[in-house]
């Protein structure tokens, strides 16, 4: 029998349980955590750990190096751009953002909502009195231009209106799915303002992200063999097929037991265990580029539901720039500099592309990365040292040992955070010979088109392309391989589920 080594199963130790974060503020969320007292300079601050919420883009099964046994026993290895990411404008086009919204609207059984009040309450969060210019103790701009969208309608005049949301890609995260197999990984789809289509500074982009629940929990990750089926599937499948599929699969569920895709408990309001997902936006209609994160959340009145709202919440794992300069004087400033961020050193110096890591607390988020200027720029805060945050870093690297530096760790961090994943890491020298690979320019799903087997596609990024499509395929293929007696005990694997692979 073999076994991952102990130190490629750290990222799965980290990614077990899914996501459990404390949002800032609302209706029916939970209070942000405590910040440390403010002390005075002849007490030295307790340094506390505090819990941390995984990295939403790798918590699951794609976050440990996977077992030595080849690159696929598939017959047919899989075709990412049809069982991974589905760009193909015939496919997507059957995904329409007014449908994705009625759905949301009819499940909630608010009385009187429309799609399109769903849709402009939305927007309204853009400006005074649905933001305020601070968020979570950081900057956050207030208002954006995106507001202007409370006033319009994006449904109406379809092909011609250039408020319409045009969808440009579906997304296979399965890799995304943790070891207990709670949940069946993340499903994605992507939206672009149409306007961005010839106008680069009118460019919106939506991402709706939902955790779709293991109807059989009980069977751990077995219990999503379905899943993992139905999308390699979608390689050899005709169009029409792959068209049916996707619109049963993303709005009425796979059948036994699993719930449709567009869920709004799947993009924010469930709580607890599975985890739920969110919506994502990536926002250039004024300057600087900048991405914000929203969770769907349902309000109740007694036992009436009465509200179904966007809410804005922190970036998941996208601490505030001002946690990184040595000098700061925000209030989760020292205990970030002294305690957390040492922490995850080790996680951050793994030394693969797809597998370093980063956890982070919800007080320590900001709720905007911006893609441009020094806001977010962890390097700009961080600066040449010396200081005793470098210095801790550098003890962390020590006991590794690690021959990265703490400024390449920094670096590492940032690419980590949605602005740094999108443009700011762009070709960025994170030691160890790797290097970032490159977005299109602050996205990875382009409102520019190719030929595709079907007729145009949305393009996709070099850094999909090139490094982390590969690595999902892999994933997705070593799930599909395995099975109960073939001497690999998985990650997702246990005794007692198989116990001739794991004694």
């Amino acid at each position: 029998m073999k076994q991952v080594s102990d130190w490629k199963r750290i990222p799965w130790r980290l990614a077990l349980g899914g996501v459990a974060l404390a949002w800032a503020a609302g209706c029916g969320e939970a209070p942000p955590e405590a910040s440390p007292p403010m002390t005075t300079p002849e007490v030295t601050p307790e340094v506390v750990v505090p819990e941390q919420s995984s990295h939403p883009e790798r918590r699951g099964i794609g976050a440990v190096a996977l077992p030595p046994r080849g690159p696929s026993a598939q017959a047919t290895p899989l075709d990412p751009r049809s069982s991974l990411i589905v760009t193909d404008d015939a496919i997507v086009k059957n995904f329409p953002l007014q449908k994705v919204m009625q759905q949301l609207v009819t499940q909630s059984a608010v009385a009187g909502l429309t799609p399109l009040a769903l849709f402009q309450n939305w927007w309204s969060t853009a400006t005074p009195p649905g933001c305020t210019p601070g968020f979570n103790n950081f900057p956050y701009q207030c208002p954006r231009v995106e507001g202007n969208q409370a006033t319009v309608n994006p449904f109406i005049n379809p092909s011609v209106n250039p408020d319409e949301y045009v969808p440009t890609a579906l997304v296979n995260r399965f890799d995304l799915a943790p070891v207990s197999g709670t949940d069946c990984g993340e499903y994605r789809i992507v939206y672009a303002k149409r306007s961005g289509i010839t106008n680069p500074g009118q460019r919106n982009l939506l991402i709706f992200e939902a955790v779709l629940p293991n109807p059989t929990p009980a069977l751990g990750l077995a219990g999503c063999m379905p899943v993992a089926n139905f999308w390699a599937s979608l390689t050899t499948a005709s169009l029409a097929t792959r068209i049916a599929g996707l619109q049963n699969f993303y709005f009425t569920g796979l059948g036994g037991g699993f719930m449709p895709v567009v869920h709004y408990d799947n993009y924010g309001n469930r709580t607890g265990i599975p985890a739920t997902g969110q919506v994502r936006t990536n926002q250039f209609m004024q300057p600087p580029w900048t991405l914000r994160e929203f969770k769907v959340l349902r309000t109740m009145c007694g036992s009436v539901p009465c509200a179904l709202n966007f809410r804005p919440v922190v970036d998941s794992t996208n601490p505030g720039g001002l946690l990184f300069n040595p000098a700061s004087g925000h209030p989760e400033a020292f205990n970030f500099q002294n305690a957390q961020f040492p922490s995850q050193v080790p996680n951050l110096a793994i030394n693969d592309i797809n597998l370093f890591n980063f956890a982070s607390t919800q007080p320590e988020n900001s709720g905007q990365s911006n893609a441009q200027g020094p806001e977010n720029d962890y390097l700009f805060h961080f600066g040449p040292g010396p200081s005793v945050f470098h210095g801790n870093i550098q003890a962390a690297l020590t006991a590794i040992p690690s021959a990265l530096t703490p400024q390449q760790v920094v670096a590492r961090s940032l690419a980590l955070s949605c602005g740094g994943c999108h443009q700011l890491s762009n070709g960025a020298n994170l030691g160890g010979g790797i290097i970032w690979p490159p977005s299109l320019g602050f996205v990875h799903v382009s409102e520019q088109t190719s030929p595709g087997p079907f007729g145009p596609r949305y393009n996709i990024s070099p850094a999909l392309t090139g490094t982390f499509l590969p690595h999902r395929q892999a994933v997705l293929e070593t799930f599909l391989n395995s099975s109960c007696g073939d001497a690999i005990c998985q990650p997702w694997e246990t005794h007692a589920a198989c116990t001739l692979d794991c004694p």
